[in-house]
């Protein structure tokens, strides 16, 4: 089966596409600044002021992350049709992880952006991690993409109940995957990432989650055994945790 042609891929397509008109002719605000020394040139920031002009990944990457633009949504704005693009193809490189890449969504505020606009960056952030959870192989580890999109939104919620909605082999074979790196911090009482909004609560609802629904997913996957008791530690708290014969160890 030809994966390009399936309608995850077909709804993510349209997603990009709707990006690239939403946003056609946007421009970062004509009085924006940057500092030389740290972010780029007198050249490339006139660049952001150029609609539809393709930047380099490195311009790109620079202006994404940088947090002290003074109209950070139109920056954003400005460069969503290839930032979109570029994050579905894997070439967009945090230095920590791709929740700074939500970070940055957050930053414009694009949730309260006019509704047209709202819209076709929800629809972009559902149908990518829709996708991603059907794809054996994705550029980005759905792991990354939840803590991108739930940093987008301030929000875990909504991404849980796709996931757990799909439950077919190769969603279960991204959870186990995810677990692998989750299960350290979780264990320890802390989200797998670092988040700016709700962390707490997003902790809890994470792992909530994975006690309800990731045993039977990760049997059914061949998981290792010590992992199935890593999600059931997560059901016990104090002692109860960490004396019992499968805590792994960890200190914190």
């Amino acid at each position: 089966m030809n994966f390009d042609q399936t309608p995850a891929r077909f709804r993510l397509d349209a997603a990009l596409n709707h990006m690239a008109v939403t946003f056609r002719g946007m421009t970062a605000h004509p009085d924006e600044r940057n500092c030389e020394c740290h972010w780029g040139s007198a050249e490339e920031l006139a660049r952001l002021k150029e609609p539809d002009a393709e930047l380099d990944l490195d311009l790109l990457h620079r202006t994404w992350r940088a947090g002290d633009w003074d109209d950070h949504a139109s920056v954003l704005r400005r460069i969503l049709p290839q930032l979109s693009g570029a994050l579905v193809g894997g070439l967009v490189e945090p230095l920590f992880g791709m929740e700074e890449v939500g970070r940055s969504f957050a930053r414009g505020q694009w949730q309260q952006w006019p509704a047209e606009q709202a819209a076709a960056v929800r629809e972009f952030l559902n149908a990518w991690w829709a996708h991603t959870l059907l794809d054996s192989d994705p550029a980005v580890p759905a792991h990354e993409i939840l803590a991108l999109c739930a940093e987008a939104s301030a929000t875990i919620s909504p991404w849980l109940h796709v996931w757990e909605a799909q439950t077919c082999a190769v969603a279960d074979r991204h959870l186990v995957e995810a677990v692998t790196r989750w299960e350290y911090d979780l264990l320890g009482d802390q989200l797998p990432w670092e988040s700016w909004d709700n962390e707490e609560e997003m902790c809890t609802e994470l792992t909530a989650w994975l006690i309800r629904h990731a045993p039977a997913r990760l049997r059914a996957a061949n998981a290792p055994v010590e992992l199935l008791h890593r999600i059931r530690l997560l059901g016990l708290t104090g002692p109860a945790r960490w004396e019992d014969p499968h805590w792994p160890g960890y200190r914190y």
